[in-house]
């Protein structure tokens, strides 16, 4: 069973998609923020990370980077409210594989997560 990652400073929003993504049956392992995500995933074997770009604190650009700095195969969905072109381009430049824009249809995003991994396992 694949594991995803949920990082957003928003307990509402990690509380919904953990229990979304359970449900559709992927393991789900979750952070309220980038330094929390980077801790965990360099002890935890996470296969995809939906990580919001707008936290307090470590944001979703730097947390990113760290994420692929330690594990450089896992696949990161970036999760935004704000359609800033220059983010978006930045985020794919530091490996992202994609975005998710906010808010989010949870039928959509849990077809994107899916595609994601099938891609990944092919």
């Amino acid at each position: 069973m694949p594991t995803v990652m949920v990082v957003d400073d928003r307990t509402g929003i990690r509380r919904l998609l953990q229990e979304v993504l359970q449900s559709a049956g992927y393991g789900v392992v979750t952070a309220a923020g980038g330094k929390e995500a980077v801790e965990r995933i360099s002890r935890l074997a996470v296969d995809l990370v939906l990580l919001d770009m707008k936290m307090s604190g470590m944001d979703g650009l730097e947390t990113l980077t760290l994420l692929k700095k330690i594990r450089p195969d896992v696949i990161v969905l970036i999760m935004t409210a704000y359609e800033e072109l220059e983010i978006l381009k930045e985020a794919m430049h530091s490996g992202a594989s994609g975005y998710i824009s906010k808010p989010f249809d949870i039928y959509e995003l849990t077809d994107a997560v899916a595609r994601k991994l099938r891609a990944a396992s092919a």
